[in-house]
């Protein structure tokens, strides 16, 4: 009765089958599997320590930036050089524009430092003086933005003295020097330094900048994508099942077919036609579905 699996034709749905739903598992338990990275990476960022809270240390053993290091506060001396507003940078539920200074180190490159936040538009609010001589600043470690980061401006056309985007790659078009791949967000908005050698400790208008919260890094969190993965887990594993439960009935269509041919309840001719039917349904099915 089964002897039609050995046909050409059924050669051809074996083996679909046999490829299809291993593929199937395989992609799921993929996807299963970024799921788990990402709540274990999560549950471990959380046990971790807040970044804040360690001891600072120099830029330069900071770098490059990655889960461990984001947030970390992190030291540099130099010379505070151009500057740059941030517009379209909302802070509780405000907008404003971050105020960003380029310290020019004792090693020609420059840090990105964010100083602080002000409300309103760039041009229409007051920007406190960077302190000027040499100065220590001690800020929270950031990666460099990208086109995903929330709060960019990809779009471009800003006036002269804006940034859309805080990142060496944009910085580097801007500026006659090399730029760190990180930057820097003071918490310490008074003075616009963590500490000062130079004159320009404590211009008072500064107090008016208010610190910018450092993030967390890209990937340590419970997002959007983490759900996502679980729920293409559920789709490949579906969609296996799917593709046995289609098999088995063909199967048992055609099954029937011969067994009423067998017992001469139909014509060859017309039990043909109904296994040919019963695929063409399944499948006009399966497309629906």
């Amino acid at each position: 009765m089964y002897r039609f699996l050995l046909t050409p034709r059924w050669w051809g749905i074996n083996l679909f089958v046999v490829l299809a739903i291993p593929f199937c598992v395989f992609m799921g338990t993929w996807q299963l599997g970024r799921f788990e990275d990402r709540v274990q990476t999560h549950d471990a960022a959380e046990k971790q320590p807040a970044p804040g809270t360690r001891p600072a240390k120099p830029i330069d053993e900071l770098l490059p930036v990655d889960k461990v290091t984001s947030g970390r506060p992190a030291t540099a001396t130099g010379r505070y050089a151009d500057q740059f507003l941030v517009p379209g940078r909302e802070l509780d539920d405000k907008s404003g524009f971050y105020v960003l200074n380029m310290l020019r180190t004792d090693n020609g490159k420059a840090l990105p430092v964010v100083r602080g936040w002000l409300p309103g538009k760039p041009g229409s609010t007051a920007v406190p003086a960077a302190p000027t001589g040499e100065v220590t600043v001690t800020g929270d470690l950031q990666a460099s933005e990208n086109a995903g980061t929330a709060g960019v401006d990809t779009a471009g056309g800003l006036p002269e003295g804006q940034l859309g985007m805080i990142s060496a790659a944009s910085l580097i078009n801007l500026v006659p020097y090399d730029v760190y791949d990180a930057w820097v967000t003071l918490q310490d908005t008074g003075a616009g330094t963590g500490s000062g050698t130079g004159s320009g400790s404590g211009d008072k208008a500064a107090d008016a900048l208010r610190p910018v919260p450092a993030v967390a890094a890209q990937g340590t969190g419970l997002d959007l994508k983490a759900f996502q993965n679980l729920g293409y887990t559920g789709e490949w594993f579906v969609f296996a099942g799917f593709v046995l439960f289609m098999w088995f009935r063909l199967i048992r269509r055609e099954a029937e077919a011969a067994r009423d041919l067998q017992l001469g309840l139909v014509e060859e001719e017309e039990a043909e036609a109904d296994a040919d039917s019963g695929k063409s349904k399944d499948a006009v099915g399966s497309g629906a579905a």
